[in-house]
């Protein structure tokens, strides 16, 4: 069982940067594959980007390339979403989760692969 906590969002203005927080417990995420999800209201959850647990593949949604950054400290058992340049169009609850796969250059773009999640967090940008 893998326990995920997310912080780090908040209000911002365009423009602004925010980086979110996954913090992992009851396994060490060496051999998970990562994402980041986001859900704006009256909208799906929709794919933010995705990273292999090697850290070597992953895929950024077309909406949030050269922006957002997915990064990963094994030793905190913690991963990040560098979000810069924001929009009001970013503004969503932001989920991470999490996917056990021996494959370490796989990455997932589809909600349903994904085995654990967190409660999300809000992330909202003031126009």
């Amino acid at each position: 069982q893998v326990q995920l906590v997310e912080s780090g969002g908040g209000l911002v203005q365009a423009g602004g940067s925010l980086r979110l927080s996954c913090a992992a417990s009851g396994r060490t995420l060496s051999s998970y594959a990562m994402g980041w999800f986001r859900q704006a209201p009256g909208k799906e959850r929709e794919f933010v980007v995705g990273i292999s647990w090697s850290g070597g593949n992953g895929g950024y949604a077309d909406p949030v390339k050269g922006r957002f950054t997915i990064s990963r400290d094994n030793a905190e058992n913690t991963f990040y979403l560098q979000m810069n340049s924001l929009k009001p169009e970013d503004t969503a609850v932001y989920y991470c989760a999490v996917k056990s796969t021996s494959n370490s250059d796989s990455y997932y773009y589809l909600a349903k692969s994904y085995d654990y999640w967190g409660q999300g967090t809000q992330v909202t940008v003031s126009s």
